[in-house]
């Protein structure tokens, strides 16, 4: 069954009133602690990589 293009416009808007949009306070403390986590992560796969690094030139250099 195909909607009418007023149908579909009047469904659409009845979804969007149901969105509950966040705080500003809680946009900002998630923008905070996504942040945080990139750094966690960049430093945790920097001494990784930085370990892997010197593994592989140790092994390379018995070679």
């Amino acid at each position: 069954m195909a909607l009418n293009p007023s149908e579909f416009i009047n469904q659409v808007r009845a979804e969007a009133r149901k969105v509950i949009w966040p705080t500003r306070a809680e946009t900002t403390s998630t923008a905070i602690f996504v942040g945080i986590m990139m750094v966690l992560l960049a430093v945790f796969f920097l001494g990784v990589d930085a370990l892997f690094s010197t593994v592989v030139r140790l092994l390379l250099s018995l070679a």
